[in-house]
């Protein structure tokens, strides 16, 4: 009756065991679709970035500064526009090594492109202005360049048939010399030239062509995005020119005050031979380059630049492959860029 008893008890505790033992977990339920994506690998981090189609801009302004931009009438004779030095026809800059400015003087320096100037972290090589409004104010009153002065600018629009009164229309105080450089910078911050690159990046891969896509690659891979980066392909940073050879050295001719750069504005010692890192757009139109206009074509500035920039021997499939690249940054200006008729 006793072993009876225990084997009772125990079947009573089997059949409790089996009741409260644990559920079996069901099995995981699949991710969703958007989990499994958003655990996909990052596209990688582009560096150059998209140009936008067109700019914020005041378009009255806007077209009062293109009336300004290609008027002689800002110069000291009659001769000089801003257009003279930056062509709209050479890629918004000039087709000679250096700029030739009011009674034929020669200068010092080979001007950039105006064109996407607004994406410039400052403004000329040396970048001793921090906009373009601030920009536009030197070349008028500098005697070399468009050699007039700004009263005489001033005072000589005012009494223009057309002036006064298109300047009443945008501004309180009529024609001025600050609102003369703000419609000018105006219609420069809209001189912007999308290209199919910037389709290519916007996610169309069609855009550009396979060997301009091995160009860009190439690009990256030989370092040229150590310096020509952001919107513009440059324009964020200064940049010794010579940075692991000395360059002015193996040029052959005298340094001149206009190679000294960003030394002319901050008179520090390790600012010598420093210069604002140029735009890489519409380059293939703005030859000659670099900032003494020493160099006529695109394939040996490249070899250059790898030279004296990267300490690195660009074969000449390398170079060529960067050239194929660069060329797909040449943009369309925008319609309103050139005067009307």
């Amino acid at each position: 009756m006793k072993q009876m008893m225990w084997v009772f008890v125990a079947l009573l505790a089997l059949a409790i065991t089996g009741c409260t033992k644990k559920k079996e977990e069901p099995a995981p339920a699949a991710e969703s679709t958007a989990a499994v994506e958003d655990k996909k690998p990052a596209a990688p981090v582009e560096p150059i970035l998209p140009l936008p189609d067109a700019a914020d801009v005041d378009m009255d302004k806007v077209l009062l500064g293109r009336t300004l931009y290609f008027d002689t009438a800002l110069s000291g004779d009659g001769t000089i526009s801003c257009a003279t030095c930056h062509s709209m026809d050479h890629g918004g800059a000039e087709p000679r090594k250096t700029s030739i400015g009011i009674n034929g003087h020669v200068g010092p320096i080979n001007s950039p492109t105006v064109l996407n100037s607004s994406y410039n972290f400052v403004q000329f090589w040396d970048g001793r202005a921090a906009d373009l409004q601030e920009q536009a104010e030197g070349p008028v009153a500098n005697p070399g360049e468009m050699g007039a002065t700004w009263d005489g600018v001033v005072a000589k629009l005012s009494k223009d048939a057309k002036y006064p009164a298109e300047f009443a229309k945008l501004y309180e105080d009529g024609v001025t010399k600050a609102n003369i450089t703000d419609a000018i910078a105006e219609y420069e911050k809209s001189l912007i030239t999308p290209s199919r690159f910037d389709k290519y990046l916007r996610g169309d891969m069609t855009a550009i062509t396979d060997a301009e896509k091995k160009g860009y690659q190439t690009f990256k891979e030989v370092g040229c995005t150590a310096c020509h980066t952001g919107i513009i392909v440059g324009g964020t940073m200064f940049q010794k020119l010579g940075l692991v050879k000395d360059y002015f050295k193996d040029r052959g001719t005298p340094v001149t005050d206009a190679d000294l750069g960003r030394y002319n504005v901050t008179k520090k010692e390790q600012d010598k031979h420093f210069f604002k890192v140029p735009t890489l757009r519409n380059v293939e139109l703005t030859s000659p380059y670099l900032h003494d206009g020493s160099r006529a074509t695109l394939e040996e500035t490249v070899k250059l630049m790898g030279t004296y920039q990267l300490g690195r021997d660009l074969t000449d499939a390398q170079v060529n492959s960067i050239v194929t690249f660069l060329k797909t940054l040449t943009g369309e200006l925008p319609a309103h860029a050139r005067p009307q008729g």
